[in-house]
């Protein structure tokens, strides 16, 4: 009998943060300092568990989540893998200059800094699905083939990451 592939998804009202970002454009374009409630729906590919008869506990998928949405909400995202976008940052203080013209002071508690090259949706997408399968991984999660994480920025505007996974 060949194997067969399930999906389990969580989009809940608790997956969410509200966070501030602006993003780059090509041509020199920025735009201003803005804020979204985005929410996160995250669906998981794979294989049930011989012993569980399930691809990955619900519980546990949303608890993670919860967490990952909570270490950036309420706070600036700023890219720190940016050409054009540069961040300072020191113990208090985070300057943000964009193309070498000083543009934002934040105090450093209200900002997460990520490893992106713009904070833009998809971006965003793509780090929360990579935290999410360390999470998994260090979980010892097996079987699982694919995350599918979803970010909407505002109602009816959202991008997707699909991670296939070794």
């Amino acid at each position: 009998m060949p194997q067969c592939e399930f999906r389990v998804s969580v989009s809940k009202d608790d997956l969410v943060f509200s966070s501030a970002h602006f993003i780059t454009y090509a041509g020199h374009r920025c735009e201003g300092l803005h804020g979204h409630n985005y929410r996160a729906r995250v669906a998981v590919d794979g294989e049930l568990d011989p012993e569980d008869k399930l691809v990955f506990d619900f519980l546990e998928l949303k608890r993670i989540m919860r967490r990952l949405c909570g270490e950036i909400d309420h706070l600036v995202l700023l890219p720190l893998e940016s050409a054009r976008i540069q961040v300072d940052a020191g113990d208090e203080m985070v300057r943000v200059s964009v193309d070498n013209q000083p543009r934002y002071v934040f105090p450093r508690r209200d900002c997460a800094l990520l490893p992106v090259a713009n904070t833009t949706v998809e971006l965003l997408a793509q780090l929360l699905a990579t935290r999410l399968y360390a999470e998994l991984n260090a979980l010892g999660a097996r079987g699982l083939t694919l995350i599918e994480m979803e970010i909407e920025e505002s109602f009816g505007q959202s991008a997707t990451y699909r991670m296939p996974l070794p």
